[in-house]
């Protein structure tokens, strides 16, 4: 018998999450499908204002392609099976699944293999420090020297750092022997203690689990689909030897003996559909069956130089329309909608509606912007509590001085909605990225964006701390090789501690030629680089040839330099038309790619950008590693290009390429 299926319009982006709480408080878990990561960060920051006593667990999407040659981003594995662990051994209250339409259109390993793929110990017990480590391995972590995100290990004598998925950072387990003596949770950073355990217990940081009985499987799986594998297929090499091969997440199903799906792991929840995620969903699946089409016309082509791909058949690993239909048949089905709707069976309206733009008094100078949200927000606190929501404490600080200044005081800041008092009225400020604001019997709420126009947000850069120089002296082995500013190329010996004027220093001991020995204070650490190569010749401490060489160079660099200057000059001196689109058109178009861009693509957009509006021919070239996202740098170009009248060509070197792009 088909479950219930509902279309509920009037559900404005803000208001939705509203709605999200309702259907919670049905007594169900609730699997909340964004029609993508920006959308589904929206919902997160959403439910946080408007309802934070609502329990949200977090599934997110692969990060690659599909038929990519790329692993998924390490973090974002071990996020998705740290909340594959907690719902496979049930979850003892409602909760919210907060997921994207590509997160639960893709298969995942069934629960069974997800509730055997775990580890637990208690401080005192004996541990079989083999066996841990065997599964470490099998599990998907990688061991390194030292610990710096989620699927990490790192094995000190009697000491085993890992770094699980989930909150709460790395936990480094104190061993005696075979007894675990002791555990605690610590700073990577820092090293010090955060929190001291008396259990702990680990899951799976990958979807593949290197065990004999999947890579026997994987092996079977793979001869069978393709044949008898050569010595030229390096994937399926890696894997039999029980390796890990880069992007063989994306051979899923050959690992396992059946998948499941997301909604097999809830299976009395309702489904909230973000809008339009039907319709994203069919073009999803036509892009999947188009790479799919790609990479099997490419398994024959002729000529071919590099290592051939051999994809899983498509439907394996994801959900095409009647497998979703099958895997929501059972499901209470409530579809969302920023729309109003006419009531009828199987359709209901909310009441919510979008919310005034101050765009007009905006554009005229005349008018007086402050002026009129002030008469707007008295004309709403007649009927309704009125919220301001601003994405910033200084961004919410300057409106209230603002509303202050036009006759609207008293507005009382709140953390949440939760604050709001009984009754109608009051103007009430909050923290809250809302993109546009919505009004609703008895609730208006105003976004910051909706009264000073679009907002261009940045990614925080990362700055470089003195702490981060002693995790990368960390990372460094005895023997390691590295360049000192002054002295040249030196050994790296170890941190020592030696007594200078009577007291302890922690210095870096460096040797060079001769056996000669440099002490450098800890706090002079940038004065070292790495070196270049594994092996090299150690400079004479105190010697010439060090500060021959720099001279050397500088001249080299000078004679480069006037080479490049001149190259410089001659380029500007010529011209090129001048492109570039209009501003609220571009964003609209750099708004619709699905990945939040990381520092270097928005530095290097805005490099490209720059140079197609300053007039000059442009000489740029964009170098990045596959799936790194160069083609979404190039996009923008393009589209840059062809709105100031210019055709766009795409050139690539092979038609699967250019059927990618």
């Amino acid at each position: 018998m088909a479950a219930e299926r509902i279309i509920l319009g009037g559900a404005p982006e803000g208001f939705d999450a509203l709605l999200l709480a309702r259907e919670w408080q049905r007594g169900a878990p609730v699997i909340h499908i964004a029609r993508d990561d920006k959308r589904a960060e929206a919902m997160r920051a959403a439910l946080a204002v408007l309802a934070p006593e609502v329990p949200v667990l977090e599934f997110p999407a692969w990060d690659c392609l599909p038929y990519d040659r790329v692993n998924p981003n390490p973090e974002i594995s071990a996020r998705r099976m740290a909340t594959l662990a907690v719902l496979a051994v049930g979850v003892a209250a409602p909760m919210v699944l907060l997921t994207t339409l590509n997160a639960v259109t893709q298969k995942v390993p069934a629960r069974e293999v997800v509730r055997g793929a775990s580890f637990r110990a208690k401080v005192g017990e004996r541990v079989d420090e083999a066996r841990l480590k065997g599964f470490l391995a099998r599990m998907g972590f990688s061991p390194v020297s030292t610990v710096a995100e989620p699927g990490d290990f790192a094995l000190r004598g009697g000491i085993i750092d890992i770094y699980p998925p989930g909150p709460g950072g790395p936990i480094r387990l104190d061993f005696f022997g075979d007894v675990l003596d002791g555990a605690r949770r610590f700073d990577p950073a820092t090293q010090r203690t955060t929190v001291k355990l008396t259990e702990v217990s680990f899951s799976a940081v990958s979807e593949v689990i290197l065990d004999e009985g999947s890579i026997a499987r994987f092996r079977q799986n793979y001869r069978a689909s393709f044949g008898t594998a050569g010595t030229d297929d390096p994937l399926y090499e890696a894997v039999s030897a029980g390796r890990k091969h880069q992007g063989m997440e994306h051979w899923l199903p050959f690992f396992h003996a059946g998948l499941e799906t997301v909604f097999d792991y809830l299976p009395g929840a309702s489904v909230m559909l973000d809008d339009q995620v039907t319709a994203a969903r069919l073009a999803r699946w036509d892009g999947i069956a188009d790479s799919y089409d790609a990479r099997a016309e490419a398994m024959t082509a002729k000529g071919r130089i590099d290592t051939v791909y051999k994809p899983v058949p498509a439907e394996d690993l994801y959900l095409d329309d009647p497998a979703w239909e099958e895997a929501t048949a059972r499901h209470r089905v409530v579809q969302l909608s920023p729309l109003p709707q006419s009531p009828g069976p199987g359709v209901l309206d909310a009441g919510a509606r979008a919310g005034r733009s101050f765009a007009p008094e905006r554009q005229q100078e005349k008018l007086n912007l402050f002026g009129a949200l002030a008469e707007h927000v008295q004309t709403l606190s007649k009927t309704s509590h009125v919220v301001i929501a601003s994405w910033s404490d200084g961004a919410r600080d300057r409106l209230k001085g603002l509303l202050a200044d036009n006759g609207l005081r008293g507005a009382v800041e709140v953390p949440d909605l939760r604050h709001l008092p009984e009754g109608k009225g009051g103007l009430f400020l909050v923290i809250w990225p809302l993109e546009a604001g919505f009004t609703a019997p008895g609730l208006a709420v105003i976004s910051e964006q909706d009264v000073l126009g679009d907002r261009l947000v940045g990614k925080p850069r990362r700055k470089r701390k003195a702490d981060n120089f002693l995790r990368e002296v960390d990372t460094l082995s005895p023997g390691d090789l590295v360049v000192h500013v002054e002295h040249g190329v030196g050994r790296y010996l170890g941190i020592e501690t030696i007594t200078a004027l009577g007291a302890p220093h922690a210095c870096v001991m460096l040797e060079y030629a001769e056996n000669a020995k440099l002490y450098l204070p800890v706090e002079n650490i940038e004065l070292l680089s790495r070196y270049g190569h594994e092996e090299g010749l150690l400079d004479r401490l105190g010697g010439g040839a060090w500060q021959a060489k720099k001279a050397k160079l500088k001249e080299r660099i000078k004679e480069i330099a006037d080479r490049l200057m001149r190259i410089a000059a001659e380029r500007a001196l010529r011209h090129a038309p001048i492109l570039e689109a209009p501003h609220s058109i571009w964003e609209a178009f750099a708004a619709r790619f699905p990945y939040q861009e990381t520092d270097d693509q928005l530095a290097a957009i805005a490099d490209v950008v720059a140079d197609l509006e300053k007039g000059s021919p442009m000489d740029r070239l964009i170098v990045g590693d596959v799936g790194f996202g160069k083609t979404e740098v190039a996009m923008r170009a393009a589209f840059v290009a062809a709105l100031s009248g210019m055709q766009v060509a795409v050139v690539c070197p092979t038609t699967l390429l250019a059927r990618q792009h």
